[in-house]
């Protein structure tokens, strides 16, 4: 979590010494689950300006994308309307929209990258078990691409993982309030 312009400087100041590094994850972490805003107000525009321009990808989820885009978002607004938007704000930066905030039974998140446009959906889990979602998703694409997948493959394969890994982790009491997802469901 980049909360401060001095922060997020910093950031984009290491990325520039290592230009070969292009596979850049973001995840723009910028509301809570409770709502409560994470960054900094003038760290928004450094974000938007001088981090994603370096990123492949954001994965910013709704409360996150009406920052970004400035207006709110309505229930019935079409995701890939909304990841359009985006992706015009930072055509140079494929857009990952992670729908899990809405629940009509189906989560469904996009991917926009300007040449094409991947659906990604799976059935709502009932469950408080969702602390970490965002980070684990935008971990499993940067592992993915490090592994050589291509950016929809990546994506296609972290989507799978994080449903699985709450999916696993929905029956789970771990301390008070939203627990994590089980991202070992593989192995135990």
């Amino acid at each position: 979590m980049l909360h401060s312009a001095s922060l997020i400087r910093t950031v984009r100041d290491t990325l520039d010494r290592y230009p070969n590094i292009t596979d850049i994850v973001l995840d723009p972490v910028m509301v809570a689950t409770s709502g409560d805003p994470l960054l900094m107000t003038d760290a928004i525009t450094s974000l938007t300006d001088l981090l994603i321009p370096k990123a492949r990808v954001i994965t910013p989820n709704i409360p996150e994308a009406e920052i970004l885009i400035g207006h709110s978002i309505g229930p019935r607004d079409y995701i890939a309307d909304i990841a359009r938007e985006l992706h015009e704000l930072f055509p140079d930066t494929a857009i990952y929209l992670k729908g899990g905030h809405r629940n009509d039974g189906i989560i469904t998140d996009i991917l926009i990258d300007g040449t094409e446009e991947i659906l990604f959906t799976a059935p709502h889990i009932d469950t408080v078990n969702t602390h970490g979602t965002g980070c684990t998703l935008s971990s499993a694409i940067a592992a993915n691409l490090a592994k050589g997948e291509s950016l929809g493959q990546a994506c296609r394969h972290a989507h799978d993982y994080v449903h699985q890994a709450i999916r696993h982790g929905a029956g789970r009491t771990i301390g008070h309030g939203h627990g994590p997802v089980h991202h070992f469901f593989r192995h135990w």
